[in-house]
């Protein structure tokens, strides 16, 4: 086949529909525990996550919940993953595989989110969010009070005790949240997230019928939903969050959605000294924390 720029056209334009077919099957983890939000520029500028405050009797004057929160920022970086063509390879018209190569772009691109928003989870003992405290501390502090979402216990499925003694603590640990007034903030943790290495312990804490014993009815059957992100790094974190929600814990900003680019210039320095085309995706996207109040991390720690 005589490489020409019409050739060349169209073969981008396949790899192209091959891509975003398969992009738009894909089925990231992130959308269940991540809020996304359109970004315009080179960051976006968060002034305000605090709790929204509850609805109260209008008597007088309306009550004013004022932020007392530091400014956060979310600064957006360029991600990329690129493949070469060889010339030799479209002139015998050997490019059957390239279009697996163009979905597993697709793959890579779809799954990029899930990784950023697993970094904030296996950073978040750590890495400090708008108030200037690490996302799971034990001292955050509001104008209600002082308050932990941060634990040490490792999950546990077992007995009773054992399920309470893990699980059950990370459970508690929304309830006693309380808004600006003193009232309950109402909030309730609706989705358990693990790495692979607890995926079984998961699944028996909320879909088992009895606990270990096979006759104590298991309390958290059917009130969690439990999310597997393989790129947590931890084998014994594990994470609660409150998902339903407009607003989430976790934010994936998106200045430029994933799309595929394509460098065929047939008098390009590559083409003229090593044959190649280039194919790939490119996007920009950002990621960081929500609100801390709708999220409790346990490092898993203490048996």
């Amino acid at each position: 086949m005589e490489v020409t720029g019409l050739v060349l056209n169209t073969l981008f334009t396949g790899l192209k529909v091959t891509f975003n077919k398969r992009f738009g099957e894909a089925k990231p983890i992130w959308p269940q525990i991540a809020m996304s939000v359109t970004s315009t520029g080179r960051a976006n500028v968060y002034a305000n996550m605090g709790e929204v405050p509850g609805m109260r009797e209008w008597i007088g004057d309306k009550t004013i919940s004022k932020y007392s929160g530091e400014a956060y920022t979310i600064v957006n970086k360029s991600y990329e993953s690129t493949i070469e063509v060889k010339r030799d390879d479209i002139e015998d018209d050997q490019i059957g595989i390239y279009g697996n190569m163009s979905m597993d772009l697709a793959d890579v691109a779809a799954s990029k989110p899930d990784e950023l928003i697993a970094s904030l989870l296996n950073d978040g003992f750590t890495k400090k969010c708008y108030d200037g405290k690490a996302f799971f501390a034990t001292d955050h502090k509001t104008d209600s009070g002082t308050y932990s979402n941060k634990g040490t216990k490792k999950l546990k499925y077992g007995t009773l005790a054992e399920i309470e003694g893990s699980l059950g603590v990370g459970m508690l640990s929304a309830s006693e949240l309380k808004r600006a007034d003193g009232s309950p903030s109402g909030l309730k943790y609706d989705t358990l997230i693990v790495p692979e290495a607890l995926r079984t312990t998961a699944k028996l804490l909320t879909e088992a019928e009895f606990c270990s014993d096979g006759e104590t009815p298991n309390p958290y059957r059917n009130e969690l939903k439990y999310v597997v992100n393989p790129w947590l790094t931890s084998k014994d974190s594990w994470y609660l969050e409150v998902s339903g929600r407009a607003y989430k814990p976790f934010i994936l900003q998106i200045r430029r959605a994933p799309a595929m680019v394509s460098q065929v210039d047939m008098n390009s320095a590559d083409v003229f000294d090593r044959a190649v085309y280039k194919y790939g995706v490119e996007a920009r996207w950002g990621a960081g924390y929500g609100p801390w109040t709708l999220a409790y991390g346990s490092n898993g720690t203490v048996a």
